[in-house]
């Protein structure tokens, strides 16, 4: 009896038995409650014709109540498609890990992905031959079912590429050529021309421009939307200084702009990333915030409103951006012809960093 010992507890109770793990449903007992077959189930669950609306919505509602998960790789065999999708980033992998743009952007993009049953697949690559092979690497034995364009540029080669490759796409902004693909876009310029108005309406008469670089859409866009601005007040539209986005260049630019002998009284950067990083600098080299230098950036980023002084900068929604993006990519996947979107205008924020103009 010694085996019944061993399996008493120190009272000389023997512990209960462990309770069987439950069985992960299947497709086999979402059709056996639902009164239909295996084959109906499948359609229904990857949206496939031949399947009344009232059975589909009795199908979906059992396995949501039994918890049934289709398997990704399942589904991808059944319909011949990845259900991932790629998001390709034309920037060093330094700057898209530190602008906090990206950050809220992929955000909002698993927002929707997560809840569709689609993966993220995220690189960086610089553009040219690199950037091409990596969609290419994406496109080969269907990798990806879809990519999000961001950061378009002149002549942008990526959009026929992409064509040719057979993926579905969306665009973050419209190209300045002819796309085939919807695009989803803010207008940049509204959001600039709010800024320089702005400092204008306190008194400033010489406001200089740190650029993103003038290859990139968004880029060139903010640049002429701020030299047309100044111009209408009656302004130098000169002072403006193009940079890569990040954080160092924008503290470049602005020691640069500070050490002319007529230094701006105000800076409109394309970023809040440089903006802070221009504030910094000009607080290094004893120049007052907001009281000799007023400092606007874009995108109105969580850490605009705890830097000091607070940051003034124009508003976008990154996150609902990315949301809308890969919503609209995922109606193309489905076979949808979805429109161009536009989102809301930008609008400024203000804060400390903008005063009147020093007399």
């Amino acid at each position: 009896m010694q085996h019944m010992t061993d399996a008493m507890d120190a009272d000389g109770v023997a512990p209960a038995a462990a309770a069987p793990k439950a069985a992960r449903p299947t497709i086999a007992d979402v059709a056996a409650r639902a009164g239909v077959s295996k084959g109906l189930v499948s359609f229904a669950l990857n949206d496939r014709p031949g399947v009344s609306a009232d059975t589909r919505d009795r199908i979906l509602a059992v396995a949501e109540e039994l918890g049934f998960r289709p398997s990704v790789r399942a589904r991808s065999l059944s319909v011949d498609r990845s259900f991932a999708l790629g998001l390709v980033i034309g920037r060093s992998p330094d700057v898209i890990a530190a602008d906090p743009f990206f950050h809220a952007f992929i955000a909002g993009v698993e927002s929707e992905f997560s809840t569709s049953g689609q993966v993220l697949v995220l690189a960086a690559a610089t553009p040219g031959r690199a950037e091409a092979e990596t969609y290419r690497g994406l496109a080969a034995d269907k990798r990806v079912d879809g990519v999000i364009l961001t950061d378009l540029r002149a002549g942008d080669e990526r959009i026929p590429l992409v064509s040719e490759l057979g993926l579905a796409a969306v665009t973050l902004g419209r190209a300045d050529h002819p796309s085939p693909f919807p695009a989803v876009a803010v207008d940049d310029g509204a959001g600039i021309r709010t800024a320089v108005e702005h400092l204008v309406s306190l008194g400033h008469r010489r406001i200089a421009h740190v650029a993103g670089p003038s290859v990139m859409l968004h880029g060139h866009r903010r640049a002429v939307a701020f030299q047309d601005a100044v111009r209408e007040a009656g302004l130098d539209a000169t002072l403006v200084v193009e940079t890569d986005f990040s954080a160092s260049a924008g503290a470049r630019a602005t020691r640069e702009l500070l050490a002319r002998g007529d230094r701006p009284t105000a800076i409109v950067y394309s970023n809040d990333h440089m903006a802070i990083a221009g504030l910094a600098a000009a607080r290094r080299a004893g120049i007052a915030v907001p009281e000799a230098l007023s400092i606007t950036g874009f995108d109105n980023t969580e850490l605009a409103d705890h830097v000091f002084p607070s940051l003034t900068s124009v508003a976008t929604d990154a996150a609902a951006w990315g949301a809308v993006a890969a919503r609209t990519l995922l109606a193309s996947i489905a076979g949808e012809s979805p429109a161009d979107v536009d989102l809301d205008a930008p609008r400024l924020v203000v804060r400390e960093s903008t005063t009147d103009a020093p007399t």
